[in-house]
């Protein structure tokens, strides 16, 4: 049984990227109209200090301009979950190749090479040639941080193609959302006999993991789809009929046994 998540396509997350250049055009040009009526208010025939003063200025204007670009996507992947105000238009996302939510630091990999991609050798053509060389679209920065981006919702088709991924690697929840109680933490209710549960193997559990991992960022009727079908894939497997409720439950149930449970 796989968990798949669609990949975003170079035409989604070209749009995606032209809405946050425009945002930040739009701050850019609020502080060109700032640096005008400094430039015009100040004197016409500077001394020299006031000229060393202005070079300082420019120098900070470009630092400032610099981390505005940088910031701009570092803080907005980390703080809303993967996604900048361009991706939350197109229902996109950053998540880890794993399938797990992005942490700051892996947003700070990522965006640092961005800014070399803008410019070496001009205006993400690296990252569209890296891009089109790997059948998950990733650019240099997503091969640092190991990073993939993707189709928020399942239903969500690419604007140019797309393609799938396999998540396969454990979640770990501890690490990364220590806020968040993982369904093997704490001890639940023992549905299923230990023999049906041994029938599983440790693919399944990472499916569990991944689901639980993602949950809050999917749309409530793509999580409670996705629940029951893996749930009934997972009882089908063991040869035992699906529990009436909530899926979700059955999988804590699942994945608690298979953690070390107590069985029934």
């Amino acid at each position: 049984m796989e968990l798949q998540f669609g990949i975003a396509g170079i035409g989604s997350r070209f749009v995606a990227q032209l809405v946050d250049l425009l945002i930040m055009l739009a701050f850019f040009f609020v502080e060109f109209l700032c640096f005008l009526g400094l430039a015009a208010a100040a004197p016409s025939q500077p001394d020299a200090h006031l000229d060393t003063a202005g070079k300082w200025f420019v120098a900070f204007v470009i630092l400032i301009n610099f981390l505005v670009f940088w910031g701009y996507f570092t803080l907005f992947e980390a703080l809303w979950r993967g996604q900048t105000p361009g991706k939350r238009l197109m229902k996109l996302r950053v998540i880890k190749d794993s399938g797990r939510q992005i942490t700051f630091f892996e947003s700070l990999a990522r965006n640092l090479i961005r800014f070399l991609e803008l410019f070496i050798p001009g205006l993400y053509l690296t990252a569209v040639v890296t891009m089109l060389c790997n059948r998950r679209n990733k650019r240099l920065g997503d091969f640092a941080a190991g990073t993939i981006v993707v189709h928020e919702s399942l239903e969500e088709t690419p604007l140019v193609f797309q393609t799938s991924t396999t998540l396969v690697a454990p979640v770990s929840f501890a690490a990364h959302e220590p806020e968040r109680l993982a369904p093997w933490a704490t001890p639940v209710e023992a549905r299923f006999p230990a023999d049906a549960v041994a029938r599983l193997g440790a693919q399944d559990l990472v499916v569990i993991e991944t689901f639980f991992a993602r949950m809050l960022d999917l749309p409530l009727d793509t999580r409670a789809a996705m629940a029951q079908r893996i749930a009934a894939q997972l009882t089908a497997k063991m040869g035992v009929a699906l529990p009436e409720g909530n899926p979700e439950r059955t999988m804590e149930s699942i994945a608690f046994q298979m953690r070390g449970g107590r069985g029934s």
